[in-house]
């Protein structure tokens, strides 16, 4: 069945959820190594729920007018956690993606103009040459075998990042070197980091495993050196009209400052993070979905054949490809490739009539509130038409959340849905994708949502 209704469905994975109370010890373990299954199958259907900790409370809200609160309505109140900052600071550094308050303000402002008007219609060559690119490397598998296709989707994405934003493409001796570090550093990252749960002092030093601090390291020695290029390039006059160059040119409207060299770094490396590893993931997720329902896959493939001419590149394309976008969006919801949100409440607050203390952590959770039983019909089900329904339009309005939401959206928001569709395409147009018997993946949450042990598919020309 494809998720439409009637009959029997075979359902999308979905980590069981843990069921009865856990001690705090047992709770810091079980989220170590899987958040997803760590916490309590009552949140599927809860407005809110408290987590207390021996040194901290936690409040998972699903309440729509909680998530307005603190995402549209006074984000400012409910700054990003200092516990997650803790985990992500060795790889970031203060870039937009963990910074707070001024700073953040001053790096959304030089930030927001190089993804603003037509840009998206100046680096879209970049990533149909990375879709492209991605069918290439594919052909040579494409014989039947099982392929890990999580591997292929962030190499994929990788490529249109490196294209949009330094104007070289993957192969190139730096990227390939940035590629590999990432996917260690993937790997090296725990989502839980005793340093962040326990209540120090924040001039007390935090620590990092060896492989993290590695893997950290290798890749901002890696954007340094292209940080490097481009400024050298930008003195001399030479420098591409990219994504790199206009954010390192634009100075603050307010202020007049531009980014200095370490203040670069640290944008290049959450926009890899942000604008790689999310896009990966619910691209590798999307290839799963459409292999586990075959119609949906040949409806897609209609579409692309249709659509797309391979020897011609028009942006106007994207506006015909209704099937891709709508199981791009459709994979997001059920697979969200950063399946939480944790805030900080900056002041003492009331929620739905209980006491939220300052200091007290906020999560919003798109993994839940994208499959919330009280307000998605079928919400574990994989039906991309849902968007077209009554409820769909008003969950898509209110309860759909992939790309966060109000001040601190997703500056790249409207690139990756431009991205995915378009690569989805490009693959599904030149494959088949099908599921490999007894292994099917199973979610979990890294750095951002992937398969415990990778997303094996068969791959075979179409």
């Amino acid at each position: 069945m494809d998720g439409s209704g009637g009959g029997h469905v075979h359902l999308p994975p979905k980590p069981e959820a843990r069921n009865g109370r856990a001690s705090a010890w047992s709770y810091y373990h079980l989220f170590k190594r899987d958040i997803l299954s760590a916490l309590p199958a009552r949140l599927y259907r809860a407005w809110m729920a408290e987590m207390r900790t021996p040194f901290f409370r936690s409040y998972l809200c699903n309440d729509r007018e909680l998530v307005d609160l603190v995402l549209k309505d006074r984000p400012r109140d409910f700054p990003k956690s200092e516990r997650i900052r803790v985990g992500l600071k060795p790889l970031l550094g203060e870039a937009i993606f963990i910074s707070n308050g001024a700073l953040w303000e001053h790096q959304r402002r030089v930030i927001d103009p190089a993804f603003a008007g037509g840009r998206l219609r100046t680096v879209f060559p970049a990533m149909w040459d990375s879709g492209m690119a991605a069918v290439g490397r594919l052909k040579p598998l494409a014989d039947g075998r099982p392929v890990e296709i999580e591997e292929h989707s962030s190499h994929a994405t990788m490529d249109v990042i490196f294209r949009a934003m330094f104007s070289v493409p993957i192969d190139s001796e730096i990227a390939q070197a940035a590629f590999n570090a990432f996917r260690a550093h993937q790997t090296a990252q725990p989502v839980a980091n005793l340093a962040a749960v326990l209540p120090l002092p924040k001039w007390m030093p935090r620590y990092h495993s060896k492989q993290t601090r590695r893997t950290a390291s290798a890749i901002r020695g890696l954007v340094a050196q292209l940080v490097d290029d481009r400024a050298r390039a930008i003195a001399a006059g030479r420098a591409p009209d990219d994504i790199a160059t206009k954010i390192m040119t634009t100075p603050d409207p307010e202020t007049g400052r531009v980014f200095e060299r370490g203040e670069m770094i640290d944008q290049i490396a959450v926009f890899f993070l942000a604008g790689h590893e999310t896009t990966a993931a619910a691209l590798a997720w999307a290839l799963f979905l459409l292999a586990r329902y075959p119609e949906w896959q040949d409806r897609l493939a209609a579409e692309a054949q249709a659509e797309i001419d391979p020897d011609k590149i028009y942006f106007s394309t994207m506006s015909r490809l209704k099937t891709s976008r709508a199981v791009f969006r459709e994979a997001m919801r059920l697979y969200p490739p950063v399946p939480m949100f944790v805030r900080e409440a900056a002041r003492d607050e009331e929620f739905r009539g209980r006491r939220v203390r300052r200091g007290s952590q906020v999560v919003l959770s798109p993994w839940h509130l994208h499959r919330h039983e009280r307000l998605w019909d079928r919400p574990d089900e994989f039906d991309p038409s849902r968007f077209e329904t009554p409820n769909g339009k008003a969950c898509l309005r209110s309860a759909y959340i992939p790309f966060s939401a109000g001040a601190r959206v997703c500056p790249g928001s409207a690139f990756a849905m431009i991205e995915g569709p378009l690569i989805l395409s490009l693959l599904v147009r030149a494959f088949r994708f099908d599921e490999v018997p007894g292994r099917e993946p199973v979610p979990v949450a890294h750095l951002t949502l992937r398969g415990r042990d990778g997303i094996h598919l068969a791959i075979r020309p179409r």
